[in-house]
């Protein structure tokens, strides 16, 4: 299962400005350790859901893990060799828009290089560069 809204108000939307940095979610709230994005982008379904893998796989159910974002954004494109114009394409997946400063993944109940390389990892399946966050 995806990670995607229940429901939108609107299944269509405009791609809209991502300047600016973060404001909101750029300290560590939950756990001991986080991971923080240094370039804006967008980040898909898929990209959280591989990130939230590698990190669960390498704390090995000792840790607790917090995904400090989620993809209410719809995408969408156009079929491959179609025609410009006849209106917006179908939604294609779903990203989370990412500013400099953001928190993305955060971690507790293990020591530092533990956290450290499971976020590592994790940075690794994300489209923005990140750097590592102790408490």
């Amino acid at each position: 299962m995806p990670l995607m809204p229940k429901r939108v108000k609107h299944r269509k939307v405009q791609r809209g400005s991502n300047s600016g940095l973060a404001t909101k979610n750029n300290k560590i709230d939950f756990g001991d350790y986080g991971l923080q994005a240094m370039t804006r982008g967008y980040i898909s379904n898929n990209q959280i859901e591989a990130a939230r893998v590698a990190i669960n796989r390498h704390l090995k159910r000792r840790g607790k893990v917090w995904i400090r974002l989620f993809p209410y954004k719809p995408i969408t494109k156009k079929p491959l060799e179609v025609r410009m114009g006849k209106g917006k394409g179908n939604v294609e997946g779903w990203v989370a828009p990412v500013k400099p400063g953001r928190v993305l993944f955060e971690v507790s109940g293990c020591n530092d290089t533990v956290a450290r390389e499971a976020l590592s990892l994790a940075a690794n399946k994300l489209s923005v560069r990140c750097k590592f966050l102790a408490r």
